[in-house]
């Protein structure tokens, strides 16, 4: 009898065969260990003990395999965040849409496999709030015969910004759930894991990097931060940005780099300054907002007499022209023979995704307000299933998920400038899937709204990288700005931003068969319901289909152990 576990590995072994694929294993480990910052100590959800966690390094087309053991108190699933993982969503890591969580004392053994991905993407939990604390680096080498489309740099330095919270994010998580309103902002800002001098009792947690002069260095900078765009700038340098979200980008000589959270940027520093002490710092993109800096400091090696403190480099003004994608829309992908573009042109699937913030009555005396915030794609806020929808469509189970996820907004109206009245701000809720045949051209035109007083969506995509054609302010208009979108070298990207009351365009071809989320990676917005599935059905030929699950899929018996706001 030929069963299903032989034939998973006879896939498996498939793919395999088809490069030079090194197969990697790691061992991941999540488990409570104890960690302080700004003098408070405190027991927290981590990877192997580490904070961050792990990196891991990898080559283009590497099979990478990571057995998930789970020794905490609580559920947890895993992320390949920027990895495409062809025709295997089994092991993307999504709680509850590619998988139902492994549960205490249970493991998970997931395959991540990588294919035109270069350059830096990362991995993070991707239940409840879990990822402000586990998260870490992928490093994508070239394959070992061939090289960077840059100079070989001296080193690599990954950067990795997060969020500090005193208390267990769990706990901020429940109380944010309760209040209906924004979660409490987090004590501290981090850069692998370090939250700098400028926090009170922090001189000693400080990230320091020291640096030969004349070289050059690669820093592959993630923002793993929670609910925050951020500015990073070295003080006294410029740099150069080669890369982004796993693939290279046309050489952009900047002072500074805006990132939102779900985003790596990758960049070569020249260490061409006279030797000293520099900061490196990130702070918040938000008008007139007071927030610290989270710092690290790059130290010249050689004999000098440093500065009693390094000066902190000027961040931009949030004002006028500098917008959350006046930086983005400088990126250019190099497309070039060696690195070709392919933007899709006859377009199949036009859909037009209307993002906002919405309002619900609250009916516990748990809000702070009569109602509480929610937010949706098309007025729709998604409910999570009580198993995973990619389970559900495998093996056709029923009443788990709708596939009538609406195209385009039934309601038109002036989206930047109109705040509709709050009883006309309520979504509708629903476990909606849109539908993708094998091989479809998809445009998706996102749209902000002023609803919620506007604000940006770094909106992330599983399973793919699209195209960015472009971004503008105001209602997008076809007439006038779809002559403007960029067909000839966009960047290639798997997290992009919406700019706060305006409008973003991507496209790209539906060749990766399986079932893939996207959501907004505010961690607040994702959790207020602004996230989406698309399933794309298999193709006719038997590597236009989706590979079958792994035997150890972790089971749904029992409902999750996680918060939900239910209707």
């Amino acid at each position: 009898m030929f069963s299903a576990t032989k034939f998973f590995f006879l896939c498996l072994w498939g793919i395999i065969m088809l490069g030079p694929i090194h197969a990697l294993v790691h061992r991941f480990e999540v488990r409570r260990s104890s960690h302080t910052r700004l003098c408070t100590k405190k027991s927290m959800l981590t990877v192997n003990g580490q904070f961050p966690g792990p990196t891991i390094y990898a080559r283009r087309g590497d099979l990478v395999t990571v057995d998930i053991i789970n020794l905490s108190d609580q559920n947890i699933t895993i992320h390949w965040h920027g990895v495409k993982m062809p025709r295997y969503p089994w092991s993307d890591g999504t709680n509850l849409v590619t998988m139902c969580p492994i549960t205490p004392g249970n493991r998970f053994r997931q395959r991540m496999i990588l294919s035109d991905e270069e350059g830096t993407v990362f991995w993070h939990a991707h239940s409840d709030w879990s990822r402000a604390t586990v998260y870490g680096a992928i490093v994508v080498l070239p394959p070992a015969t061939e090289s960077y489309p840059f100079p070989k740099p001296h080193a690599h330095i990954p950067i990795l910004l997060g969020e500090w919270w005193n208390a267990d994010i769990q706990e901020v998580y429940r109380n944010f759930i309760a209040e209906g309103r924004d979660p409490a902002i987090c004590d501290a800002f981090l850069m692998n894991g370090q939250p700098g001098d400028l926090y009170l009792c922090s001189t000693q947690d400080t990230f320091r990097l020291k640096v030969e002069p004349g070289k050059t260095y690669l820093f592959r900078l993630v923002s793993a931060t929670m609910n925050y765009i951020m500015f990073f700038k070295i003080a006294g340098h410029n740099v150069t940005v080669v890369g982004t979200d796993g693939s290279y980008t046309k050489p952009l000589n900047t002072h500074y780099i805006a990132i939102a959270p779900g985003q790596t940027i990758d960049f070569l520093l020249e260490t061409n300054q006279p030797p000293s002490h520099y900061y490196m710092a990130a702070t918040v993109y938000a008008s007139g907002a007071d927030y610290v800096p989270t710092t690290g400091i790059l130290e010249y090696v050689g004999n000098y007499t440093p500065p009693p403190s390094p000066l902190l480099p000027s961040f931009p003004e949030i004002e006028g022209y500098v917008t959350s994608i006046y930086f983005s829309n400088k990126l250019r992908s190099l497309a070039s023979d060696k690195h070709p573009i392919d933007v899709p042109i006859n377009i199949t699937e036009n859909l037009f995704f209307v993002l906002s913030i919405n309002l619900w009555p609250c009916n516990t005396n748990s809000c702070l307000e009569s109602d509480r915030l929610q937010a949706s794609i098309n007025n729709v806020s998604m409910i999570m299933p009580q198993t995973s929808i990619l389970e559900a469509y495998y093996k056709g189970i029923r009443g788990v998920f709708t596939p009538d996820f609406p195209d385009h907004l039934k309601r038109v109206f002036n989206y930047t400038q109109v705040s509709l009245e709050r009883n006309e701000s309520h979504p509708h809720y629903a476990t909606a899937v849109y539908m993708l045949d094998y091989n479809a051209t998809v445009e998706i035109v996102f749209q902000g709204t002023i609803l919620g007083e506007g604000i940006d969506h770094p909106i992330h995509l599983h399973g793919y990288s699209f195209y960015v054609l472009g971004s503008g302010l105001g209602n997008f208009d076809g007439a006038r700005d779809r002559p403007n979108l960029n067909l000839v070298d966009p960047p290639f990207m798997d997290t992009m931003v919406v700019p706060k009351n305006g409008w973003t365009v991507i496209r790209f071809k539906a060749s990766n068969p399986g079932v893939w989320y996207m959501h907004c990676h505010f961690e607040r917005h994702q959790t207020w319901g602004m996230k989406m599935v698309f399933i794309v059905k298999d193709g006719d030929r038997p590597n236009e289909k989706m590979l079958p699950p792994p035997p150890d899929m972790p089971r749904c018996d029992t409902p999750p152990q996680e918060l939900l706001f239910r209707v």
